[in-house]
């Protein structure tokens, strides 16, 4: 009875912790996501860009509006604020300086990370800012504008006591998220360069609908590890330390760790959009809004289209 509580415990505070927002530092002082900075919009003063306005579709000035997919629990790069409405971090800052840049609004429609790309590509939003990496299954549907270098990392038990390290997962029960980078590519090159091609024992592969079901099975013991993205571990590594021990370096497989704005492939709007996003690599407002979010190392200075 004691164990079943302490799961449901577990589970109640990491879906606070990931689902809404860390509210305090490890010594009781408001965090750097606290509302009065959270809830500041980056984009406030930005200026049309008037190259950007200029490939824009008429169609899209006269509604004034783009709507965009985020799956809105992914903390620090998208998430919500302390009012539970109002979308944060690194995504919703490019999105809203995008939106500033085409001198128009955007509407954020909270989307599950695997029903983004088929909502795209059948019209239902315009484009969406997600961490999303390049594959090239996706290449296949969409247009891709570089904005943001991510990665992937492994998360264990605290303290690590099983002693893992990225070379030795062959045989262990490692969660991925459903339709991530991590499912569809990092672990199978993880799982085929580390065991498979050596003769050992495959990683499990869990498949789990979001971080905060795989955090949950972590601290219960059903999981070994999970394997997801190094700026979200490292966030909730912070906000409540002694939960999970990421194991380092980053994974050093499966892509670069460049992340795109995604539209559907040969979307009209696609122009526009690349001049704007880079316009905002040019600009203060991009490093303030790494630098928030903590994700400095993430900067890049070239919009490409892939």
């Amino acid at each position: 009875m004691k164990t079943q509580r302490k799961v449901h415990a577990a589970a109640a505070a990491f879906a606070l912790l990931l689902g809404m927002t860390a509210c305090s530092a490890a010594n009781g002082e408001p965090s750097a996501t606290s509302t009065e900075l959270g809830l500041r919009d980056i984009s406030e003063g930005v200026q049309p860009d008037q190259k950007a306005v200029s490939l824009l579709p008429q169609k899209y000035k006269d509604k004034g509006e783009l709507t965009v997919a985020a799956d809105l629990h992914y903390p620090p790069t998208v998430f919500l604020a302390e009012d539970n409405k109002t979308p944060i971090g690194l995504n919703p800052d490019i999105t809203r300086l995008i939106a500033k840049k085409l001198g128009v609004k955007v509407n954020f429609v909270d989307t599950k990370f695997d029903t983004i790309i088929p909502g795209l590509d059948g019209g239902r939003f315009d484009f969406t800012v997600s961490t999303m990496a390049k594959t090239e299954d996706r290449l296949k549907v969409v247009d891709m504008i570089d904005y943001f270098k991510a990665g992937s990392s492994i998360g264990v038990a605290a303290n690590n006591p099983q002693n893992l390290t990225n070379e030795t997962l062959c045989g262990k029960n490692i969660a991925v998220t459903q339709g991530s980078t991590g499912q569809l590519l990092r672990l199978p090159a993880l799982n085929e360069m580390t065991c498979v091609s050596k003769g050992l024992p495959a990683i499990n592969a869990i498949t789990l609908p979001n971080i905060q079901e795989a955090l949950v099975q972590l601290h219960s013991k059903r999981l070994d590890g999970i394997l997801y993205d190094t700026t979200a571990l490292a966030w909730a590594q912070t906000q409540q330390p002694g939960s999970f021990q990421m194991l380092t370096p980053p994974l050093n497989v499966g892509g670069t760790g460049i992340t795109a704005v995604a539209l559907k492939k040969g979307s009209d709007l696609t122009p526009a959009i690349q001049a704007a996003v880079q316009s905002i690599l040019a600009d203060p407002e991009y490093k303030e809004a790494l630098k928030t979010w903590g994700l400095e190392f993430g900067a890049i200075t070239d919009a490409k289209l892939n």
